[in-house]
């Protein structure tokens, strides 16, 4: 980022912010954000993220409980190790 040393412009601000929305969900996108939205989104992006970590430790709870029920040698359990590396 250019401009002074450890200072962001409003520009690169609202850039950030475009670039953040675009990141998260449709449903959680405000159009047009303005700096004073700036807190609302980060605020969002937060709670995107938290579920997002909900949803990854839910999905390895229920792929180690299928690896507990599968044969190590079975092709199955290959192809899923082989999926997780």
């Amino acid at each position: 980022m250019s401009g002074r040393r450890g200072r962001i412009s409003d520009d690169e601000i609202n850039e950030l912010i475009s670039k953040l929305q675009a990141l998260l969900p449709e449903s959680s996108r405000r159009r047009n954000a303005s700096r004073s939205s700036a807190s609302k989104l980060l605020k969002e992006t937060c709670s995107y993220i938290k579920s997002l970590h909900r949803e990854v430790d839910d999905l390895s709870e229920r792929l180690s409980g299928l690896m507990a029920t599968m044969d190590n040698d079975s092709p199955q359990a290959e192809i899923i190790r082989s999926l997780l590396r």
